[in-house]
């Protein structure tokens, strides 16, 4: 599926990932939350965590597990957006969501989010998609409460001590957020 969302954007199209693509997709991932390219866009966690949000091998996981699928954001050939979908128990959990910095605010994550829950949908027959959102990211949380998801109450701890990265901040924690399909 193509189609246009701005002027100043060429057609923008959606496809599932497949292996060859995954270290495109951690490059994409790592560039969109951490370090100095993140704080282009305004989804950075450049100030609450330092290091790796994910790697190749671990993309490649998800793009291997037959309840999991990594769809893409396409500008022409260019991967600018990326998306995990995982299918659990009656609903699917929607993560590592991210459009490439310099091109946020356009409207191409609007869209991407609405194309990703219908893809979900249509893949699982799912009617409930959640999150988890780090909690103290209240744009973040915002963005997603005007899509249409709402905050459960529910936290877990952010894991302090997975390899990959370290938290500059204390106390980090996620929170679930939800929606209900229509």
């Amino acid at each position: 599926m193509t189609e246009n969302i701005s002027s100043n954007t060429t057609a923008i199209s959606f496809r599932p990932a497949v292996d060859a693509d995954a270290d495109i997709i951690a490059a994409l991932v790592n560039s969109a939350y951490r370090g100095d390219s993140s704080r282009q866009g305004w989804t950075t966690e450049a100030d609450l965590l330092q290091g790796s949000r994910i790697f190749a091998p671990e993309v490649r996981e998800l793009i291997a597990n037959p309840d999991s699928v990594i769809l893409l954001c396409l500008q022409g050939d260019d991967i600018i957006g990326c998306v995990n979908l995982e299918k659990t128990e009656g609903a699917a959990y929607l993560g590592m969501f991210v459009v490439r910095p310099v091109l946020q605010g356009n409207g191409i994550g609007k869209h991407f989010m609405k194309t990703a829950e219908q893809y979900a949908q249509e893949l699982w027959g799912i009617q409930k998609i959640w999150m988890t959102v780090i909690s103290v990211r209240k744009e973040l949380i915002a963005y997603y409460e005007r899509r249409g998801y709402a905050r459960t109450g529910r936290f877990k701890p952010f894991p302090s001590d997975n390899g990959k990265e370290q938290m500059l901040v204390e106390n980090l924690q996620f929170e679930e957020m939800e929606k209900i399909l229509n």
